[in-house]
């Protein structure tokens, strides 16, 4: 065994020759010989030296890792994301001073010497020896830069870092195969641009550019002297030399650079005297990556961007490539977020709901037509700090874009669906059904769309109250959400053609799975789904009938200015325009006359529908006008639902929670700020057939449905037939017909 010294490792004589036979490689391979796969030094071939021939020579000028610009609609920035902050610059673009001072640093002779500086291998030898240690090192700033490019390579994997940097004869061979490979194919400007945009310099900072704006919020072109001695002192030891941790030792590592170029002749000795007496004076800038810092809420809308890049196949084949891409970055992503319209759904998700309230508000804003989202808001804040009530569950998408893991039950916010396949197959708005306020229904009236009964024995439902019994036509029922009337209709216009309907509507479970036609309470919207979903289905009603595909992402390039194709919004009918303009003309009774009064914008048409859900533990507003729709749902966001009856909700208490009384003011404000100086187009006209009035319900004080708020003393009345207060509701629905307004 060889011998050892009593700190343990080789002696200097066994240093010396170690590190001559380091040199003897060095120089074979400068010379370009092949070396046999175990020779004198007594290597192996495999992870240690391979033939010199057979190592591939494509290490050019690596892609690398970049931060990652996400904008609005308008060019404004909404958040920047990076795996690495590193903003790659040309070589004009940083100073000469910062040239200048990582060459004379890290590599005096590197306009001198080729891939290999000999010279430095005998110096640094000699000097190890005589200190018995590894005092100093040999390698040339090219050999330097391919480090560095086998670290970026590994990215955040230990093992393959460990890879890269292990300290073997192999990993050096390699490493002077690509220098030379480098100095011949890009020269030594190329090489230094390329080495001061990899480097890391500590602080998050990858780079010159970033290192230079991290420090000192400064473009690199416009660094001093004695800052880029220090930024150039960081390279040996980012952590060690961390002028923001330690002044002192970053000081003295400094001076040491300055004296290093003056020693070189790249300043002068008065130059760096008067550099080396000048205090580091430091501006420093904190890291801001990430959609934790995006702008007027909008950290959910940035992170369902990240998730729609890392799921879509259009940004690539396999998720390790979608990955790759987004870890890369150095993309500038053009959303269709509209500053203002996420503006005022921030305002409007947090105006009515605290983030520290059992229950959440998510709002979310497609624009009819182009399937754009144009905002997403929630009265939680965007992060993971959970004792500022924050989190990163984005209640607006599906569990796979980062939703909840089943989304949320409806309620009578479907029914519209169930009233458009009814008008798609032809049954009259006129159609009224007459039935007590229970009923029971045989379950093999109903059938799938393989054309079998769905069940045996009967659904049992009801309505929300006794009173609630006679005969309704489409208008009136769809206005009270008569679950029997819905019971009726879906049974004459079919199930499977109610799902159907659903389906063309772009309606889409919460948990991704596929839309059941198995049980007919789907039309009292017992099928959980999103807010973005919601506000998709009913921006095909404003845009008259056809369903746009939601999208985010309107354009991107990458780092070199490239365009990368991005999916579009895919557009097609789901109903005929009549349909649509006729469940347009009974939606907008809700907002004008009935329960959702409190959502009504006076200044243009628009139309809208209520909705809670068992116990009121779910809460819903969807409605629109020709050019936006939003959607509006309030609920618990994790763990146990919560009923929602005496409580109070953003300091304000509530005996019962309805969607007029709640999400119905959310939803106006909202909607209010987005259309702020917009245009006001108006529904198309249509006549909406009626049944001959029947006998006026008495009832009164039922706001949506059954009570609730403020919704008690509302003058009612659609399509000239007068309704006493609480006709327009939302009697929602689970299985057994139940659920609340």
């Amino acid at each position: 065994m060889p011998k050892k010294r009593s700190g343990g490792g080789l002696t200097t004589t066994q240093q010396a020759a170690k590190f001559l036979g380091v040199a003897a490689l060095s120089g074979a391979v400068l010379a370009g010989i092949a070396l046999p796969a175990a020779g004198a030094l007594g290597l192996a071939a495999k992870g240690t030296v391979e033939g010199f021939d057979e190592i591939p020579s494509n290490l050019k000028t690596p892609p690398l890792s970049q931060r990652t610009t996400i904008l609005d609609n308008e060019g404004g920035a909404i958040a920047t994301v990076y795996s690495r902050d590193r903003t790659v610059v040309p070589l004009k673009n940083i100073s000469p001073y910062m040239q200048d001072a990582i060459v004379a640093i890290e590599d005096s002779r590197f306009y001198e010497h080729g891939a290999i500086d000999l010279k430095g291998i005998l110096r640094a030898m000699n000097r190890n020896v005589q200190e018995g240690g590894a005092a100093q090192g040999a390698s040339t700033l090219t050999q330097q830069y391919v480090k560095n490019v086998f670290v970026e390579e590994a990215g955040d994997d230990p093992e393959k870092v460990a890879e890269a940097t292990q300290q073997t004869i192999g990993r050096k061979v390699r490493e002077l195969k690509y220098a030379i490979q480098v100095e011949e194919e890009l020269g030594k400007k190329k090489i230094l641009e390329n080495y001061l945009n990899i480097t890391f310099f500590g602080q998050q900072a990858y780079g010159v550019e970033a290192a230079s704006q991290r420090y000192f919020s400064k473009h690199a072109k416009d660094l001093k002297l004695e800052e880029a001695a220090m930024l150039a002192g960081l390279v040996q030891s980012p952590t060690r030399y961390d002028p923001v941790n330690d002044a002192e030792e970053a000081t003295k590592r400094r001076n040491t650079v300055l004296t290093r170029m003056a020693a070189v002749g790249s300043i002068s000795q008065g130059e760096a005297d008067k550099a080396i007496t000048a205090p580091i004076k430091l501006k420093v800038s904190k890291p801001k990556n990430g959609c934790i810092t995006a702008v007027s809420g909008a950290g959910f809308f940035c992170d369902y961007v990240r998730k729609t890049i890392l799921s879509d196949t259009a940004f690539g084949k396999t998720a390790e490539d979608r990955t790759k891409l987004w870890n890369l970055g150095g993309l500038t992503i053009r959303t269709t977020l509209s500053p203002r319209a996420q503006e005022a759904a921030n305002e409007a998700a947090t105006s009515k709901v605290n983030k520290d309230d059992k229950v959440a508000a998510s709002v979310v804003q497609v624009e009819p037509g182009t399937g754009k989202i144009l905002s997403m808001g929630q009265s939680r804040p965007y992060g993971l700090d959970q004792t500022q009530h924050e989190t990163v569950l984005n209640l607006a998408v599906s569990n796979k874009l980062g939703g909840s893991t089943y989304g949320f039950q409806v309620g009578s916010t479907f029914k519209p669906i169930t009233a458009a396949a009814a008008l798609e197959k032809g049954i009259n708005p006129a159609q009224s059904y007459s039935s007590d306020w229970k009923i029971s229904v045989p379950m093999n009236s109903y059938r799938n769309c393989a054309g079998s009964p769905v069940g045996s024995g009967n659904w049992d439902l009801q309505n929300e109250l006794e009173s609630e019994k006679g005969a309704f036509d489409m208008t009136s029922a769809l206005g009270k959400s008569i679950n029997t009337y819905f019971a009726k209709l879906e049974q004459q216009a079919g199930l499977c053609e109610t799902v159907t309907m659903a389906k063309k509507l772009g309606y889409e479970r919460g948990d991704g799975k596929p839309l059941s036609d198995s049980h007919p309470s789907i039309t009292l919207g017992g099928t959980e789904s999103t807010p973005l979903g919601m506000a998709s289905t009913y921006a095909a009603f404003a845009n008259r009938g056809t369903f746009c595909t939601p999208i985010a992402i309107e354009a991107i390039k990458d780092a070199n200015g490239k365009k990368v194709d991005v999916p579009k919004s895919s557009c097609s009918r789901a109903m005929s325009e009549k349909t649509a303009d006729t469940i347009n003309q009974m939606l907008k009774g809700v907002v004008e006359d009935g329960t959702g009064t409190q959502a009504g914008l006076m200044d243009r048409d628009n139309a809208g529908k209520t909705g809670t859900t068992n116990d009121r533990v779910d809460a819903w507003f969807v409605g629109y006008t020709p050019n936006l729709s939003t959607a509006v749902w309030v609920g618990a966001d994790v763990g146990k639902k919560v009923p929602m009856y005496n409580i109070t909700i953003g300091g304000q208490y509530y005996d019962k929670v309805c969607g007029g009384c709640l999400p119905g003011p959310i939803w106006k404000t909202a909607m209010t700020g987005a259309l702020s100086a917009s245009e006001t187009p108006s529904f198309n006209p249509i006549s909406v057939p009626r049944a001959k009035e029947k006998e006026k319900d008495k009832d009164k004080g039922r706001g949506d449905n059954n009570g609730g708020g403020n919704d008690d003393s509302e003058d009612d009345s659609i399509g000239g037939i007068t309704i006493p207060p609480g006709f327009i509701g939302g009697n929602d629905g689970g299985r057994n017909g139940r659920n609340g307004p």
